[in-house]
């Protein structure tokens, strides 16, 4: 009965999805053709400022409840489809931020939809289990259809978590227990080790460090905290840990016009690293780890070339530091590669790879040596969502089946051409365009311009996010076309127009 019920509700999603509105974008390219996803509308269409009027109401009885200072506006999810996002006001906007980077393949998908109509499904949504005591029966499957499917390099191990700072968090106590094994020479603790640790002291909980690099973004919890160094109101007020910062290169754009300086940049910054880990084991804090972002993306979608982050996995292995690749906002293929670490050419890239948005769960691979030693060291009571897995599973396919990472490449190309466009069109106002795949972003004048553009681009249908100090990123999903391209440069081209 209630299959049947929830199978005929999608079925009639699936029909509402699948019509296009009639109504098409004023600032589209006359050369875009229409839409050519199935399920997408056919452009932008605004009636209100945003937020709108019914946002505004929605805020202020949200803000009776919780802090509210971060919201933009409300959604209407269910009318929400492809690269559009549907506020309550009505307002359909072009996607270009996609909650943050964590929209795959747009919304609504029908063949996600799909997977909730089919009633084999159906316990996996009703039953959320304890997975580390009491997983279900086609949990090794499903792995392994899913994320074992896209593992990186020399990985076939992943422990599922629940986001991507519970995925860094855990990915560190990986580290920590890898690296104090190795200095026991095996991996029984002394009575001291469990005595002390009860009263956080030395020697059972040691005085070891994550290096971590100046603009990273690694999470909001405790140990992450130490580790993130985009933005002072993520830290503020909060107790952290004496571990080491290293500078991540500054590079100048255009990259082919500075290669000597910013050659010299990278050594600096390298040279930098290995001078921290000796003078922390001078301390007595020894690095167990390193960590670092393929792209730095809250920090201000800072890049480094295949050659620095070849060297870094160097220093790492010659200073016996696990290397830790923190993807949770640029794996899933918005490079045009599924892992940005593979740009790097590495068969060995890490020992720990995290990940999550796009991916639908969080989580990290990892090496064999650095799989728990014992039961509840990592752990919580629902370490994923399997349900999530099925999605995966489901998002996977459809970008084989539709080729969408060589999509991304062309769309991403035409943005980032688009922008170089731009740039030398307004100089007063844009600079350092740059990207991978759609994985782009341009840094504007200052941070009040910045927001400025967020908003008026807001207002004219193209949903945009900020980072950095003065940055814009481009996040769109998957699906994101060159038709939608150009139309979202026709917007932002009017939106300078007026600022200039």
């Amino acid at each position: 009965m209630a299959s049947s019920l929830i199978s005929r509700h999608v079925a009639l999603s699936l029909q509402k999805n699948l019509r296009l509105s009639a109504q098409g974008c004023r600032y589209a390219s006359k050369a875009a053709p229409k839409a050519q996803v199935e399920f997408d509308y056919d452009g932008p269409s605004m009636k209100t400022g945003v937020p709108g009027p019914r946002s505004q109401e929605l805020t202020k009885q949200l803000g009776e409840i919780q802090n509210v200072a971060a919201i933009n506006f409300f959604c209407n999810y269910e009318d929400s489809r492809g690269n559009y996002l549907v506020d309550v006001d009505g307002n359909r906007m072009l996607d270009v931020y996609t909650q943050i980077s964590s929209i795959p393949i747009g919304y609504n998908h029908p063949a996600l939809l799909k997977i909730m109509a089919n009633p084999n499904n159906l316990s996996a949504f009703v039953n959320r289990p304890a997975l580390g005591i009491l997983p279900p029966e086609n949990f090794p499957d499903k792995l392994t259809e899913s994320l074992l499917s896209v593992a990186p390099s020399g990985m076939t191990r992943v422990q599922t978590m629940a986001c991507g700072s519970c995925s860094n968090e855990n990915a560190y106590k990986a580290v920590f227990i890898w690296y104090r094994n190795k200095e026991r020479g095996h991996n029984v603790p002394s009575s001291e080790d469990l005595s002390s640790c009860m009263i956080n002291q030395v020697p059972g909980c040691p005085d070891l460090s994550i290096l971590s690099f100046m603009g990273a973004f690694h999470g909001r919890t405790m140990g992450c905290l130490a580790t993130t160094h985009s933005k002072p109101i993520h830290k503020l007020d909060v107790p952290s840990f004496d571990w080491p910062i290293a500078p991540f290169p500054r590079l100048q754009y255009p990259l082919e016009e500075f290669s000597r300086e910013n050659a010299q940049e990278e050594a600096r910054c390298l040279e930098e690293v290995e001078d921290l880990i000796v003078k922390w084991r001078q301390k007595g804090k020894p690095v167990a780890g390193i960590v670092i972002e393929p792209i730095q993306a809250e920090g201000g979608d800072n890049h480094a070339s295949p050659d620095f982050f070849r060297s870094l996995r160097n220093i790492a292995r010659k200073h016996g530091c696990a290397f830790h690749v923190d993807e949770v906002q640029t794996g899933g293929g918005s490079t045009g590669k599924f892992w940005a670490h593979e740009h790097w050419g590495l068969d060995d890239p890490a020992d720990i790879v995290s990940f999550s948005k796009k991916l639908l769960t969080g989580g990290y691979y990892h090496k064999l040596e650095f799989q728990a030693d014992k039961p509840y060291r990592i752990f919580n009571t629902w370490m994923g969502d399997p349900s999530k897995n099925l999605f995966l599973a489901e998002v996977l396919n459809v970008i084989r089946r539709e080729n969408l990472l060589e999509e991304v490449t062309r769309s991403g190309k035409a943005l980032l051409n688009g922008l170089y466009e731009l740039q030398a069109q307004y100089p007063g106002i844009l600079s350092r365009a740059r990207g991978q795949g759609t994985f782009c972003a341009i840094d504007v004048c200052d941070d009040e311009t910045r927001n400025r553009i967020l908003l008026k681009a807001r207002d004219k249908g193209a949903l945009l996010g900020g980072c950095g100090e003065r940055s814009i990123r481009f996040r769109p999903a998957l699906v994101f076309k060159e038709y939608h391209v150009h139309m979202f440069l026709n917007i932002f081209h009017d939106v300078l127009a007026q600022l200039k």
